[in-house]
């Protein structure tokens, strides 16, 4: 049993001296750390060194090559988060179409509506080429041009995963010539291994998170509402100097993995579950901490600690070669063997999902992914055991591949659920 009062001492602010944080906040600083902002004074963004036109050229080679492996012809970008990687170039989405073509011979070729040459000339990186299309015009044509224009006699264009539906039928109906294939091949292989000053990001945007959590739980009190929760871990991320947060969930809306529309307000033996997080240099942090108000009863204790050694399972499960598939069996018979199976019955879904610039991104952890990982692959490891009408139990922290196994991303791992940040 933990009282609130001791709760409440252990889960304080004084971090500084953690080395699992020191190591993450130091993976992506520079010694010529920046003022932090007034409105910040713990700010853990101090020193990060930013992504620079360096980085960018070394994603878009590395797609090049995979272009040319996968004997494509180019590859169109459109607007989204696949332009901000490629060419941190942040366009809005209209029914107007905006995006890039880059070939196999690593060229940049910008597509964009001549009103708008003038922006995008602000906007896109030195050395590329920009063709406008009019307004009666077609820009699909303009891409298929393109493509001509580079000699090609197969024509296959590789269309980013993200495009927008009526991109790709424009691209059919308009450039027939070309063969469209799916370009997943080329985003998903460059975004879905971080490099060494990605995973940096990552470890600290955890660290910040888990920080953040550690701070607002000292506020958890019977009698609180999931709002005020939210707004106490909103407020100690901006002390951290983020914008970040975690969407609460209390007693039997626990049981719900993405939250119940009912409101609670926490009474004694409730479970808390929180899970959010925040963006270093637009990477994301996804964290899930799982608690009780006051006592736990003996069930709560044992699902959470059956649900740790799943994650604890699927965390030995990782290394380079090993299947998706094999991280998600190994926590999913953990909790088999405890008596919540079969399959999705209690452990509703898959163990984890790639995390990045988004927090959802392939590949995924799940059953049938055959997929083989590989060192810089970033996950999350959340397993979970949801019983409906009584609550759920979910810990969840990133992880990633390493040349031998995998570690935790951001330091703080819970080692019980009265003890969600190790202390």
């Amino acid at each position: 049993m933990i009282s609130r009062r001791r709760f409440i001492g252990q889960v304080g602010l004084s971090v500084v001296s953690l080395g699992t944080l020191d190591a993450a906040r130091a993976s992506a600083r520079t010694q010529q750390a920046p003022a932090p902002p007034p409105a910040a004074p713990n700010n853990m963004l101090q020193g990060v060194v930013p992504l620079t036109a360096a980085d960018y050229e070394a994603r878009r080679a590395k797609a090049v090559k995979l272009i040319a492996d996968n004997r494509l012809d180019g590859l169109f970008i459109g607007g989204g988060m696949n332009l901000l990687y490629f060419a941190n170039v942040g366009w809005w989405l209209s029914e107007r179409t905006f995006g890039l073509v880059l070939g196999r011979d690593g060229a940049l070729t910008w597509i964009c509506p001549a009103f708008e040459k003038a922006r995008a000339e602000e906007l896109v990186p030195a050395g590329g080429e920009i063709r406008t299309w009019e307004e009666d015009e077609s820009p699909y044509r303009l891409i298929g041009g393109i493509i001509k224009d580079k000699g090609s006699a197969s024509g296959r264009l590789g269309l980013a995963p993200d495009l927008r539906s009526f991109e790709v039928q424009g691209l059919r109906r308009e450039a027939p010539e070309l063969e469209l294939v799916n370009g997943a091949v080329v985003t998903e292989g460059c975004r879905g291994v971080k490099t060494a000053k990605e995973v940096g990001y990552l470890d600290l945007a955890n660290a910040i998170t888990k920080t953040a959590y550690r701070g607002a739980f000292r506020k958890i009190r019977a009698g609180m509402t999931q709002q005020e929760l939210g707004t106490a871990i909103a407020a100690e991320h901006q002390k951290l100097g983020v914008v970040g947060g975690g969407g609460p969930q209390f007693g039997a809306n626990s049981a719900f993995p993405h939250g119940s529309r009912s409101p609670r307000i926490t009474g004694d033996n409730d479970v808390v579950m929180v899970d959010g997080g925040c963006s270093v240099e637009g990477f994301r942090s996804d964290v899930t901490r799982t608690i009780v108000v006051g006592t736990p009863t003996d069930k709560q204790r044992k699902v959470w600690d059956i649900v740790k050694r799943a994650q604890r399972a699927a965390l030995q499960a990782v290394r380079p070669g090993a299947e998706c598939q094999d991280v998600d069996r190994a926590a999913r018979k953990v909790i088999e063997d405890a008596g919540y199976g079969p399959g999705y019955k209690f452990f509703v879904h898959r163990l984890g999902h790639g995390v990045g610039m988004e927090g959802h991104e392939s590949p995924y952890l799940v059953r049938g992914n055959r997929l083989k990982l590989e060192p810089g692959m970033t996950f999350s490891n959340e397993p979970g055991i949801y019983i409906y009408g009584e609550f759920g139990i979910r810990v969840e922290d990133c992880m990633v591949v390493t040349e031998d196994g995998g570690r935790l991303l951001g330091g703080l791992e819970s080692t019980d659920i009265e003890h969600p940040f190790g202390d």
